[in-house]
């Protein structure tokens, strides 16, 4: 694409395809291969010595034209050097730390971040003795009293995980690189369209694809991206760990990739007409949403993102289980599920206090957690509506 000074929209249509090198065909064929097949010994160790470059074919697990396609797309649209396709939304995560770190590093993670985040670094970290500390997700540049001589990393997820804290990443970004931490930021609930983390002074960017860029609930995909500096320590590393992606699956990441500007446009919207609505219901207590001017991190918010996605919490008036599930059991257009995302509303009752360790949750109810999908909003606040009456019985 040429560095014309294209729109967003634009972009995320166009990026990562060049019909003209395929036979004319719009979209980037997908390339189901293992073994690649070299000319002559001259060229087989030529690929081998330049195996970690950008773009180097040597065997399927390392990329295909597929799987390049849509990593140059990704890591265009969000303004980093290059990307990397894995397994899942967790691998990218589990991938880019062990990037990273080593043996006697300690990191720090934000307190709201996606629990299985979380389980990671008790289970595989603390055991290759990589120590972590969590902190509140709300310290800002204060974080710098909690960076020692041995923290290699801040991990950070803005807006976080069911509660949605709104980070200062430009105020922790800059006191890490003062210490000389690197920074990584889950960015799947913005996606690489409404959020450019590396404008925020983020070094990796980590995606679940799985989410707003297949956007169908039908692919697992995880997604890394990173600055020029870190692309070779990145790339080494998911080729040692054996991560890699399908080709179907980032091929419904393309296609999904296509059309994410007008989905999010329509998340964005229909979110916030439930959100509001929320808002004046009797028995919700208050709506976590970055986007509502209400929320205490609308400011970072605006100043940091282009857009919000579909995916909210609510906190109810204190309840009892059994009114929760009269009211969630019997939804006829809310899915109850993980994962988030797809043109389908999702509806989820959590309990951030059970993953919490830096910081108390102790809100006043129980949180629902809601993503709002394609469907009308009218009828989606007309099934919540019906969901409180059952609730209230």
């Amino acid at each position: 694409m040429s560095k014309t000074n294209f729109t967003q929209e634009t972009k995320v249509t166009h990026l990562g395809r060049d019909p003209l090198a395929n036979f004319g065909v719009v979209n980037p064929p997908v390339y189901h291969a293992s073994t690649i097949l070299f000319k002559n010994m001259a060229e087989m160790e030529q690929r081998a010595a330049t195996k970690f470059d950008k773009g180097t074919m040597n065997y399927g697990r390392q990329g295909t034209p597929t799987i390049f396609a849509l990593e140059n797309a990704v890591a265009e649209l969000e303004g980093g050097y290059g990307a990397f396709s894995v397994s899942s939304g967790l691998g990218a995560i589990t991938t880019a730390i062990l990037s990273v770190v080593e043996s006697g590093d300690h990191i720090l993670v934000t307190d709201s971040v996606y629990a299985p985040t979380r389980f990671f670094c008790k289970d595989v970290l603390q055991r290759m003795g990589v120590e972590t500390t969590y902190y509140d997700p709300l310290i800002g540049k204060d974080i710098e009293k909690l960076i020692r001589p041995n923290t290699r990393l801040v991990f950070t997820e803005s807006p976080g995980s069911h509660t949605f804290e709104m980070q200062d990443i430009p105020a922790i970004a800059k006191a890490a690189h003062n210490k000389g931490a690197l920074v990584i930021m889950d960015n799947t609930w913005a996606t690489p369209l409404l959020c450019k983390s590396f404008e925020l002074g983020v070094d990796i960017s980590v995606h679940a694809g799985t989410k707003y860029i297949v956007g169908h609930s039908d692919a697992m995909l995880g997604l890394i991206i990173t600055t020029e500096e870190l692309y070779q320590k990145v790339k080494e590393t998911t080729f040692h760990l054996g991560q890699c992606s399908g080709p179907d699956d980032v091929y419904l990441a393309q296609r999904g990739l296509r059309t994410m500007a007008v989905r999010l446009k329509q998340h964005q919207e229909s979110g916030l007409e439930v959100a509001n609505w929320l808002k004046s219901r009797p028995e919700v207590s208050r709506v976590l949403h970055p986007a509502l001017e209400s929320d205490p991190g609308y400011e970072i918010w605006k100043r940091d993102m282009s857009g919000a996605s579909g995916l909210f919490s609510f906190i109810l008036n204190p309840t009892s289980k059994e009114a929760i599930r009269a009211m969630v059991d019997d939804l006829e257009l809310y899915g109850m599920g993980y994962s988030w995302g797809g043109f389908e509303s999702l509806i989820l009752p959590s309990d951030p206090s059970s993953i919490r360790t830096a910081t108390k949750w102790s809100a006043e109810g129980p949180l629902i957690r809601l993503h709002i999908g394609l469907e009308n909003p009218d009828d989606l606040i007309m099934d919540l509506e019906a969901g409180f009456k059952r609730m209230s019985q």
